[in-house]
């Protein structure tokens, strides 16, 4: 059975969502990961210190960080968020017609925007994720007033696709579904913009990666119906639980591999986004533990913005600001130690400007 697509009393409350996208894309743009490698390269932290390390970074290939689920995090938080932003344009009086057209301008403008921050002088750069979300956005867009059945077989059939041909592609040379730069991924983007990724991403990775969109539309649709709140942190949680379980069993036959977004990883980290999302809803909207989520949810509210300032240059510019400060005042604790204080600064001027924006109202959206 489908879930109508209408407002309703917990509309105005899931601060959880706000959180989710905030945290997210702290996390992604405030460099945390930084100050964990430089207590690891300069020996200090011990066992613990080097665990979390290893975990702020992209497995080399076969595997699964925590740092692999930054991504899946975002497209999925922005499908949650779809079915909210559609109830709020149908209630203001917008047709279904203008609503797509705004869909379909959005994505162009994600689009552009991916190209632009992907792209050089020598290659056109589709693996930014900007640019895939142009099109997972788009996907979960056309399937969102669709019956949730239909809106999960199509997600599936995403999946299954992706898989099918890694496997069975024949030509030579990227008839290897499992190997760096010698798979079909690897092969689309070698026709089409005549380059491989350094790092092994492919831009065909849009395609299966639409399921983690396609999926937080189903969760936003969750959240958004009259079950009890129990119910729906338990669905959420069981979900993901399954996937996780289901996931990590597949790796034996079918390699979790986020470069190429194998089978096995778009379920196993699917569903720790169930999770995380079953989680911040029983914490934040549930528990009601709200204060400490503003600091998150201020990020998210601006999460475009965010982005962009600091894949553009802002938090550079910022750094540059800080550290002739931070080295002469605390030079004398090393380098590293600059370093820390410098990122936790930046970070923080990072966070003031999305609340100078929030506080004034100022939300930029595409």
């Amino acid at each position: 059975m489908s879930t109508p697509i209408q407002l309703n009393k917990e509309q105005d409350r899931i601060l959880s969502i706000d959180f989710f996208r905030g945290f997210t894309m702290f996390m992604l743009v405030t460099g945390i990961a930084t100050i964990f490698n430089g207590l690891v390269e300069e020996g200090k932290g011990g066992a613990f210190i080097t665990l979390i390390a290893g975990q702020l970074e992209h497995a080399e290939w076969n595997g699964l960080f925590a740092w692999d689920l930054i991504q899946p995090f975002f497209m999925f938080i922005v499908g949650v968020a779809m079915p909210f932003s559609l109830a709020k344009r149908l209630a203001r009086g917008d047709s279904n017609k203008k609503a797509f057209y705004h869909a379909l301008t959005r994505s162009f403008w994600l689009l552009v925007l991916g190209f632009m921050l992907g792209s050089d002088n020598k290659s056109v750069g589709f693996q930014n994720v900007l640019a895939q979300l142009s099109v997972t956005y788009l996907i979960a867009y056309l399937l969102m007033q669709k019956d949730i059945k239909w809106q999960l077989v199509i997600s599936f059939a995403l999946i299954l696709f992706t898989d099918l041909i890694y496997r069975f592609w024949s030509v030579d040379g990227f008839n290897q579904p499992f190997t760096p730069d010698h798979n079909f991924g690897a092969w689309v983007d070698q026709v089409t913009v005549g380059n491989l990724s350094t790092g092994h991403w492919v831009s065909f990775n849009a395609i299966p990666t639409a399921a983690h969109t396609i999926w937080g539309v189903i969760v936003g649709m969750v959240l958004m119906n009259e079950w009890s709140q129990k119910k729906k942190v338990l669905v959420l949680l069981i979900t993901g639980v399954v996937a996780v379980i289901i996931g990590y069993c597949m790796n034996p036959f079918i390699p979790i591999i986020k470069r190429i977004c194998t089978s096995s990883f778009i379920i196993v980290s699917g569903g720790w986004c169930l999770i995380a999302m079953s989680f911040s809803y029983w914490l934040i909207d549930v528990m009601k533990y709200r204060k400490f989520a503003i600091f998150f949810a201020i990020v998210g509210m601006n999460p475009i913005f965010i982005y962009l300032f600091s894949n553009l240059g802002g938090k550079q510019l910022l750094h540059r600001v800080v550290e002739p400060f931070t080295s002469r005042l605390f030079g004398w604790g090393g380098e590293l130690t600059v370093s820390m204080i410098t990122i936790a600064i930046v970070a923080a001027m990072v966070w003031y400007i999305t609340y100078f924006l929030y506080k004034r109202k100022i939300f930029i959206r595409i």
